[in-house]
């Protein structure tokens, strides 16, 4: 008697968990072009760092993130659980945060290439000044690379959310803890 019901407690979580990661996958597969955004933008932030010191940015860059997603998580299931109404909302805001992100970009691309050049001339001869404050570029490099991430993961939580706002409070956990941990490691790893 007791070793079936033992079964059947197994074979129950079983099946959640079946259900997390089936749900997990979709939400990856759905964020996944905010991730491609998110490395392309931080990569971008972190150029210029001496070949010795990428890892421990990288590193310290992937610590940022999973504090930024040690804070969008548990606000995201609060929405979830106070205001649900709140998530079509804001992937709407996000998805026309995207586009004006896309627009500004090409524009830029257009509008303001010949001052690119000259922004980058300007700091690749800073970088190569023996007297520049090399810890002082990292940190300001770091910051940045950070503060970006915490958009972009807000929109991808946001975005898993949305896929996962109608299941119950233990599968939006197991979900977005989910997401987070995987976007982080794999962006990061």
């Amino acid at each position: 008697m007791a070793g079936s019901s033992l079964l059947v407690l197994i074979d129950d979580i079983a099946a959640v968990l079946d259900d997390v990661a089936t749900m997990t996958k979709v939400a990856a597969k759905k964020t996944a072009g905010v991730l491609g955004d998110d490395l392309a933008v931080n990569a971008e932030k972190v150029t210029g760092v001496r070949a010795e010191r990428e890892l421990p940015v990288v590193w310290a860059v992937a610590k940022g993130s999973f504090r930024n997603k040690l804070i969008l998580v548990p606000a995201a299931l609060l929405i979830s659980v106070v205001a649900p109404w709140l998530i079509k909302p804001l992937l709407i805001l996000g998805g026309l945060y995207l586009c004006f992100e896309g627009f500004e970009k090409v524009a830029h691309k257009f509008l303001h290439a010949e001052e690119d050049r000259r922004k980058k001339k300007a700091h690749l001869e800073q970088l190569a000044d023996p007297d520049i404050d090399l810890v002082a570029f990292e940190q300001a490099r770091i910051k940045g690379a950070i503060r970006t991430d915490f958009i972009l993961s807000a929109e991808i939580i946001v975005l898993t959310l949305g896929i996962v706002g109608g299941a119950d409070l233990g599968m939006q956990v197991g979900v977005l803890a989910g997401i987070a941990l995987i976007m982080t490691v794999g962006g990061y790893g």
